[in-house]
């Protein structure tokens, strides 16, 4: 009984393991994002000018009423409208008329369109109230992308900051970067509203239509990147960096990748969401920034960008025990004090083609000019240290000094004044130790010592002897 609980046992323990992988493997897709589109309208008195024979209000309701309907059999939608200005006549100066007239649902183009024929254009443009109470429109699904076009003749009439409203709701994730669609606008009107997000000058009704298919479209079709990395040549060569879009509106990440490319050097295909604007950091060392991607809505982008790089190759003297032990470097681009990566010597480092300071923590530390070159290895090393032993054991004040070619001298190191007594790992090269003990009496009483480190010799100093 016993033998045949263990198989049965050991038979169920084979069957979960190889089934593991299978589960894994059949992950079912990602389910599709919903799209929401608030439609916020102006309702204002200013609305009811003459545009083309007939008032602004009519010629935005038909338009709008028409994008609805065809909108209705999309899957994974759901539309919205606000209007404002409409409740109160333009004499009571209501800065706070704007209401959600027809909430987020799917296929709801009948609801909008039986809404838009009782509205009536009389009052105030309260666009930064309007945006506001937005936010509460939008169901709190984190998940969904939400959308806000603004159709509007007319500026801010209620003292309110659109723009910083719009881009405090943005770096909230309530919506995307929003579309302004201006009716029968003049430049400057335009001027004032591009800060809220992507403007458009609608002058004219066919325009308008246009414009209004425009802004569908960017929301609805598919959007792709693909990232070339190339050379100095220009040829895709670099891969396995990691970039980051960054929304230069939020100044927030929106996606990482670590670059990739095929077997015939062609970059993979990144899903992108075109109602943003974008920044791309290529994390090389140092990285590279672009700002304000290309990046066309509803196309199969692909940019191109030159990031060649080398590698540094930081290497330690042959010698062992090494009396350092661990030294360590700081590479900087030439003329730039900035710290551009700090490495372990003993390990290598890509870095961007260019030239470079590379400071190597020794005692005294060494700074090597080097260039990078694409494709290339550049080697950095240091000479093998000696080490200098004071043998005197004396409290006091003292300093040491490298000797220069132009017989001046470069401080190097203080010694500690509790005792002069110290083992020091050096570089190769000529020396002077300046000395005055604690209980000196005058400046006069300094000792002043020449000495030469050598590789792999210790050198034995010995102050105030003859």
């Amino acid at each position: 009984m016993k033998g045949a609980f263990w198989k049965k046992y050991w038979l169920l323990l084979v069957t979960l393991w190889l089934a593991a992988p299978v589960v894994a493997q059949n992950v079912p897709p990602e389910k599709p994002k919903v799209t929401r589109i608030l439609f916020v309208l102006d309702a204002s008195g200013s609305m009811m000018a003459p545009w083309e024979g007939k008032p602004r209000w009519d010629v935005a309701r038909s338009l709008l009423s028409k994008m609805v309907d065809s909108l209705n059999a999309y899957p994974n939608l759901e539309l919205a409208l606000r209007a404002y200005g409409h409740q109160h006549p333009n004499s009571e100066n209501n800065c706070e008329d704007s209401k959600l007239e027809v909430p987020f649902a799917p296929k709801n183009a009948k609801a909008i369109k039986a809404r838009l024929a009782t509205l009536k254009a009389q009052g105030n443009t309260p666009i930064t109230y309007s945006i506001l109470q937005s936010a509460g429109d939008f169901p709190t699904d984190k998940s969904s992308r939400n959308v806000l076009i603004l159709i509007t003749d007319g500026l801010e009439s209620c003292k309110g900051d659109p723009c910083a409203t719009s881009v405090a709701l943005q770096r909230k994730h309530v919506f995307l970067r929003p579309f302004i669609i201006g009716l029968g606008a003049e430049r400057d009107f335009g001027k004032q509203l591009e800060c809220l997000g992507q403007y458009y000058n609608a002058a004219d009704v066919s325009t308008f239509r246009t414009i209004l298919d425009n802004v569908i479209s960017q929301t609805l079709t598919k959007t792709t990147v693909s990232i070339n990395l190339t050379d100095e040549a220009g040829k895709p060569v670099e891969s396995n960096v990691n970039m980051t879009f960054v929304n230069n509106v939020t100044e927030t990440p929106e996606y990482n990748y670590v670059h990739y490319r095929d077997a015939q050097g062609k970059p993979d295909v990144l899903d992108i969401d075109a109602l943003q604007s974008y920044d791309l950091v290529i994390n090389t060392v140092p990285p590279v920034r672009q700002a304000n991607l290309p990046i066309r809505p509803g196309k199969a982008n692909v940019l191109t960008y030159k990031t060649p790089q080398g590698t540094l190759a930081l290497q330690s003297p042959n010698i062992s025990p090494n009396p350092y032990g661990k030294v360590q470097a700081v590479v900087r681009a030439q003329g730039n004090p900035a710290t551009v990566v700090s490495l372990n010597v003993g390990t290598k480092q890509k870095l961007l083609a260019g030239n470079y300071e590379v400071e190597l923590l020794t005692l005294p530390r060494i700074v090597r000019r080097i260039s990078i070159r694409q494709g290339q290895e550049t080697a950095v090393t240091y000479d093998a240290p000696g080490t200098l032993n004071i043998v005197t054991d004396l409290k006091g004040y003292g300093s040491i000094y490298r000797l220069n070619n132009d017989e001046s001298q470069t401080w190097v190191y203080n010694l500690p004044e509790g005792s002069s007594k110290v083992n020091l790992p050096m570089q190769p090269g000529a020396y002077r130790l300046v000395f005055r003990t604690a209980t000196a009496t005058g400046s006069k009483f300094t000792d002043v010592r020449n000495f030469t480190i050598r590789s792999g010799q210790t050198s034995s100093v010995s102050m105030f002897s003859k």
